[in-house]
């Protein structure tokens, strides 16, 4: 985390409804503010950006060479203008929040504890260029529907090592996946929750989610919606219907036209790294880039800019793309799916048609004992934000059909 970010530790009991911790941990209730000089340096770092000259690549509206010179030029305009990050902060802010040392290194999470002594915990994982921010929506949807002494389950969404207020990877080795996931599972014993919990994931969360499934007894199932499966050897798309069809088609685009970033990030993750942070236009424009393109329908101009700044006062960008490396030279993770990485454990799956990387349910059942699996017709990659209503019905009717045979199986 940037040293020129402000941590606020009011005294606990925090007194927010749902901030009850579960155990007696060292972990303190915290809120964040970012100091009026980093508004300030942002605003003029914006203002004084240079936009490249306008030319044919940049002027295509359907954004078939990324995204627009017209679309960066008013992005900026509202930045300055319009956009508040005051108001985003008290939005932050309104959720508990917590943080705990883990391996001597700070993480944070935000949490709807629950005051119910047969609550069952879940771990909500985010990707990238994902944060914490994505779960906000869904998990306004279950603070609107229970009281904290109604509330059937804890819900816990941590920033990931690198991500937002939590601390980066120790510089003196690598880091993988399955360090992400250790540090996942020790926060989950660490409330209180190591006789059993359920994991929840997509893009990056998605693996975390799939490591902890498989390698972690105290994670008892996993519910995901994204899969990067390769085509199972047989499997045709004759059997599919006209939907996963489409999906196929989408998938087959996007690993033709639009990793180009997940290249770079994989293999010169120091560079981009480095570029990106000297300059927050060229920040937006590379992740803001994914909130156009990976969405189903559009976001908010203001939801936008909420990742992209809070991308910047933390810092996370080159601290956050270090799980890309795993994916060169040779993809092995995802080759492993069906063998290393293939969950035993209950696996519930929903899709979403706008996917960067719609798999269909007969190759995501290949990865897992698939006994769960709902088929949306609308959103896309960050379902969570953008479906907060059905992916919360998902993950909760996933959790009725398989909590049961997991607490008789105790």
């Amino acid at each position: 985390m940037t040293m020129s970010s402000t941590w606020i530790q009011p005294p606990s009991p925090f007194g927010q409804p749902f901030s009850k911790l579960p155990s007696a941990a060292n972990i303190f209730p915290t809120r964040y503010a970012v100091g009026d000089e980093q508004i300030t340096e942002l605003k003029t770092l914006v203002k004084l950006a240079k936009i490249a000259p306008r030319t044919f690549e940049n002027q295509q509206q359907d954004r078939r060479y990324g995204v627009t010179s017209d679309w960066l030029t008013k992005m900026r305009e509202k930045w300055l203008n319009d956009y508040d990050w005051r108001a985003t902060e008290a939005r932050i802010n309104s959720f508990p929040q917590f943080t705990i040392h883990i391996e001597d290194r700070p993480l944070h999470f935000i949490a709807l504890f629950s005051e119910k002594k047969d609550a069952i915990p879940v771990i909500l994982l985010h990707g990238w260029p994902g944060c914490f921010l994505e779960f906000l929506p869904m998990l306004q949807l279950f603070r609107e529907e229970y009281t904290p002494s109604t509330l059937p389950y804890h819900l816990i969404v941590p920033s990931l090592p690198g991500y937002a207020f939590s601390s980066g990877p120790t510089l003196d080795r690598d880091y993988s996946s399955h360090d992400v996931a250790r540090v996942m599972d020790q926060l989950m014993k660490g409330l209180g929750f190591g006789g059993g919990y359920i994991a929840q994931g997509g893009d990056i969360g998605s693996r975390i989610a799939r490591v902890l499934a498989v390698d972690f007894e105290s994670c008892k199932a996993a519910h995901l919606n994204y899969c990067t499966v390769p085509r199972p050897q047989g499997c045709s798309d004759d059997s599919l219907c006209a939907s996963e069809k489409r999906g196929v088609e989408r998938l087959n685009t996007f690993i033709t036209t639009g990793t180009g970033y997940a290249i770079e990030q994989g293999t010169r993750p120091s560079t981009i790294g480095l570029v990106l942070s000297t300059n927050p236009m060229a920040l937006l424009a590379w992740v803001g880039e994914k909130f156009l393109d990976w969405v189903d329908e559009p976001l908010p101009s203001e939801t936008i800019l909420d990742f992209v700044s809070l991308y910047w006062f933390t810092e996370t960008y080159p601290r956050a793309i270090y799980f890309y490396r795993e994916d060169f030279p040779h993809r092995k993770f995802t080759s492993e799916l069906s063998t290393r990485w293939f969950i035993q454990k209950p696996f519930g799956f929903s899709y979403f048609p706008m996917e960067i990387y719609p798999a269909p349910k007969s190759w995501v059942a290949t990865t897992g004992n698939l006994i769960f699996f709902k088929d949306h017709p609308k959103g896309g990659h960050f379902a969570a934000l953008e479906r907060p209503q059905d992916l919360k019905a998902d993950l909760t009717g996933f959790i009725e059909q398989i909590w049961p045979s997991i607490e008789a199986a105790k």
